[in-house]
C-alpha cells in the first residue's frame, strides 16, 4: 500500500514541472498574441472614456472670443424704449459642452473646438463603410492615447473616377501637448511648401489624393503643426488650428464655417466634377433667423421658390431660348434680384431643391448652394421635400439635419410618428409687446412616390405620386385645434415705446369689418398638388366669372392619384371659429404647391384657394415663351388681408388679386361636405 502511494506521488511530481511550464508558456502566449493586441474591446464600442487617464481640459478660456452679452427679451407691457422684442438677442440656452462630444465620430455639423493632430490618406478596395477596421490607417494603443483614433471622412475622393475608394483619415485629440494641425497644402510631387519656423513643421501624407485616378499627376496633401493646446492658451491662436475636413464636389460654395483649400484634387472637365478638400477652423454656430413677426404697420410678405432641381454641377438651362451651362448660378442671381425688389419676410421653397435623377448625387454639396442667395441677404426661409429631393440616396431625415443647421433656416423635421419629413407649424406674430399670434403657416411633406412597377430589366420605377396621410391629417387637425382664438381685426397694443404710431395707422390698415373671435388666417405649403386642385372652382356671385386666375392646361395633371382625403377632412374641417356664428369660414385661405412648372394659376375650390408657384429656375423643366417666376404672398391688415401675384424674370408683376380680406371675393356659400 505505501509503495502504491509512492508511486502515485512520484508520478505526480513528474508531470508537475511540464505542466506548469506549458500552462505558464500559454499564458505568456495569451498575453502577447491576444491580450496585448489592439483589438476593439467594449470600451471602443461604446467610445467610452478611452481617453480617460489623458490630460485634458473641459473648458479653457481662448481670450480671444467676444463675450456677447444677451439681453432677455421685452415681456408683454415692458416700456423698453427702442428695442423690438423680435429683434433682441434671445440666449439659446446652455452651449453645448465640447468635452461631450465624441472624438471619434466624423460630423462635421458638431461644433467641435478640438485640434486635428495627424491625417492620412488611405485607399480601400471595398466599401469602407462594410469594412472600415480593414482600411484605416496603421496604429497602436499609445498613439490613439496620444493623438487620437483615426476617424474616415465619409465622402469618397475617388467617387467619379478613381479606380477603389479613396478616403481622408485624420486624428482628433484634446490633450495640451500635442501639437495641432494648422494648415494644409496640396502640392505637386515635385513641389514643397515653404520652410517655417519651429515650433511649426510641415507633414507630407504620402499616399497621393489622387491615388487611383488614371493618366492624372499625384498630388500630395501637406499638412503644418505648430502649436500645442497649452501654448495656444498661454500665448494665443486659439483659432488658428483646424477643427473639421470634409470633402466637397463641385464648383458651389462652402458649407457654413468651411474653406476650401487653395488647390482642387480634381478639377471639371464636363465628365466630372470638381473635388475640393474644405476645413474649418473655428466653429461658429449659423446665424439665427429672428423670430416671426408682421412689420409696426401690420404687413408681412412670403416669397414662394418653386422646384429648384440643382445638381452638384452648376446645371444646364432646360427650355430657354439660348442653351447655358450654369443654370444654377443663373438662377441664384435671379432669386437675388427679385429678393432686393421684394424684400420679403419669409422665403418658402416648395419642394425639388434637388434635381435629383442622378445629378444630385451628393445632397450635401448640393444644399450647400441652393438657398445661397437667401442667406446671403439674411432672410428667414422655411422648406418642404418634393418628389424628387431624395432620389439619389440621402434620406429626407438626414436632409432635414443638413437644412436645420444652414443659415436663418427655420426648418423643423416634424414629428416622427408622422408620415413624412418636414410637417411642422411657424407662426407670424404682431410686433407690439403682446407677440399676438395673427398667422399661420402649415407646412407638410406630400411624399414622392406611392408605388412602382418593376421593367424587363429588373430595376424599379415610379408610377404614382404620393400624397398627404391619415396620421398627417389627424396631426393636421391637432395642431389646428391648439390655436388659441384671437380677437379679429387685431388692433395692436399701443405701448408707451411706439407713440402715436399705432393710432395712426390703426384708421389706414385695420379692416372696418366687426369685432369677433376667431382663429388666425393660416396658409398652407406642400410639395404635390391635390386633386381638388383641378376641380371646378368657385364662380364669384358678384360677376359670375369663375375664381381661377393664372395659366394652366399646359401640362398633365400632377396630382396624386390616390388620396385620403387632406381637403375634405383637413383644410374644410379646420374652421376659423368652432362657434355656430363663425359662419363655416376655413382657417385655411390659402395652399401653395409645386412640381408643375408651368401652371402658375391660383383657383378657388369650395372657399379654399389653391396656388402654384410656377417654376422659378432654370434648371428645371419650363416652356420657351413661359418666363421663370416667384409667387409673392402679400399679408398686410394684420393678417386679415392676403393678396397674391407673380413676378418674372423679366419684373413684370403678373395676376395681382386678392384672396381675403378687403377687395376680396365674397366668401363661399356653398355646402361643404
Amino acid at each position: 500500500m505505501a509503495f502504491s502511494l509512492f508511486r502515485v506521488f512520484r508520478f505526480l511530481r513528474s508531470i508537475c514541472v511540464p505542466m506548469t511550464a506549458i500552462i505558464g508558456f500559454s499564458v505568456l502566449l495569451t498575453v502577447i498574441f491576444i491580450l496585448y493586441q489592439p483589438t476593439p474591446g467594449p470600451g471602443e464600442l461604446q467610445r467610452l472614456g478611452w481617453q480617460s487617464w489623458d490630460l485634458v481640459s473641459a473648458d479653457i478660456p481662448t481670450g480671444s472670443q467676444d463675450d456677447t452679452t444677451s439681453v432677455p427679451p421685452a415681456a408683454p407691457g415692458d416700456t423698453n424704449e427702442g428695442v423690438d422684442w423680435w429683434n433682441v438677442t434671445v440666449p439659446e440656452g446652455a452651449k453645448v459642452d465640447s468635452a461631450s462630444l465624441p472624438l471619434d465620430v466624423w460630423n462635421p455639423l458638431l461644433p467641435h473646438d478640438t485640434g486635428l493632430s495627424e491625417i492620412s490618406i488611405e485607399r480601400c478596395m471595398i466599401n469602407p463603410k462594410v469594412a472600415n477596421s480593414i482600411c484605416r490607417p496603421a496604429t497602436t494603443p499609445e498613439q490613439d492615447a496620444i493623438k487620437g483614433k483615426w476617424v474616415r471622412v465619409e465622402h469618397d475622393l475617388n467617387f467619379q473616377s478613381g479606380m477603389w475608394y479613396l478616403n481622408l483619415w485624420y486624428r482628433r485629440t484634446r490633450r495640451l501637448d500635442v501639437p495641432l494641425t494648422t494648415e494644409i497644402k496640396l502640392l505637386p510631387a515635385s513641389e514643397m511648401p515653404p520652410a517655417v519656423n519651429p515650433p511649426y513643421e510641415w507633414h507630407k501624407v504620402e499616399r497621393s489624393i489622387r491615388d487611383g485616378v488614371p493618366r492624372t499627376p499625384s498630388l500630395y496633401l501637406w499638412y503644418k503643426t505648430g502649436k500645442t493646446t497649452r501654448e495656444m492658451t498661454v500665448k494665443g491662436g486659439r483659432d488658428d488650428y483646424i477643427t473639421e475636413l470634409d470633402v466637397l464636389y463641385g464648383d458651389s460654395r462652402n458649407w457654413w464655417g468651411f474653406e476650401k483649400a487653395d488647390t482642387p484634387v480634381l478639377e471639371s472637365d464636363g465628365r466630372k466634377e470638381s473635388v475640393w478638400v474644405t476645413y474649418r477652423k473655428k466653429y461658429q454656430a449659423p446665424p439665427k433667423a429672428q423670430p416671426l413677426h408682421f412689420s409696426h404697420d401690420g404687413r408681412f410678405k412670403v416669397l414662394q421658390v418653386a422646384d429648384l432641381h440643382f445638381s452638384v454641377s452648376t446645371g444646364v438651362c432646360r427650355d430657354t431660348p439660348a442653351p447655358c451651362h450654369d443654370s444654377d448660378n443663373r438662377t441664384t442671381s435671379l432669386i437675388s434680384r427679385v429678393l432686393a425688389a421684394e424684400k420679403p419676410d419669409l422665403v418658402v421653397f416648395t419642394g425639388d431643391q434637388l434635381n435629383g435623377q442622378g445629378t444630385s448625387w451628393d445632397a450635401k454639396s448640393v444644399l450647400a448652394k441652393f438657398a445661397a442667395a437667401v442667406t446671403d441677404a439674411g432672410v428667414p426661409w422655411a422648406a418642404v421635400f418634393g418628389n424628387h429631393d431624395d432620389e439619389d440616396g440621402v434620406s429626407r431625415a438626414e436632409q432635414a439635419k443638413l437644412l436645420q443647421a444652414m443659415p436663418y433656416s427655420l426648418v423643423q423635421p416634424g414629428p416622427k410618428d408622422v408620415h413624412g419629413v418636414g410637417n411642422y407649424v411657424l407662426k407670424v406674430k404682431s410686433a407690439d409687446a403682446s407677440k399676438t399670434h395673427l398667422l399661420t403657416l402649415y407646412f407638410l411633406d406630400s411624399g414622392a412616390y406611392s408605388s412602382g412597377t418593376l421593367d424587363w430589366f429588373g430595376f424599379w420605377h415610379p408610377t404614382e405620386y404620393d400624397y398627404i396621410h391619415q396620421n398627417q391629417i389627424d396631426w393636421f387637425l391637432q395642431e389646428s385645434s391648439s390655436i388659441n382664438a384671437i380677437e379679429r381685426p387685431f388692433t395692436p397694443d399701443d405701448a408707451n415705446d411706439f407713440g402715436d404710431i399705432w393710432k395712426r395707422q390703426s384708421t389706414d390698415q385695420l379692416t372696418p369689418d366687426a369685432k369677433r373671435l376667431a382663429k388666425p388666417n393660416a396658409l398652407a405649403f406642400f410639395h404635390i398638388p391635390l386633386q381638388e386642385s383641378y376641380d371646378d372652382p368657385d364662380t364669384n356671385p358678384s360677376n359670375s366669372q369663375p375664381l381661377d386666375v393664372g395659366m394652366h392646361g399646359l401640362e398633365p395633371k400632377g396630382s396624386a392619384k390616390k388620396s385620403d382625403g387632406f381637403f375634405e377632412k383637413a383644410l374644410l374641417a379646420a374652421k376659423e371659429s368652432e362657434h355656430v356664428a363663425g359662419g363655416g369660414v376655413s382657417e385655411v385661405k390659402v395652399v401653395g404647391n409645386g412640381h408643375c412648372h408651368i401652371t402658375e394659376n391660383c383657383r378657388r375650390v369650395r372657399g379654399v384657394w389653391l396656388c402654384f408657384g410656377g417654376g422659378a429656375s432654370y434648371s428645371g423643366y419650363g416652356k420657351v415663351g413661359f418666363d421663370r417666376r416667384f409667387r409673392i404672398y402679400d399679408i398686410s391688415d394684420y393678417g386679415e388681408t392676403i393678396k397674391t401675384y407673380k413676378r418674372t424674370e423679366q419684373d413684370e408683376i403678373v395676376d395681382e388679386m386678392v384672396l381675403a380680406g378687403k377687395g376680396a371675393a365674397p366668401p363661399y356659400e356653398g355646402v361643404t361636405r
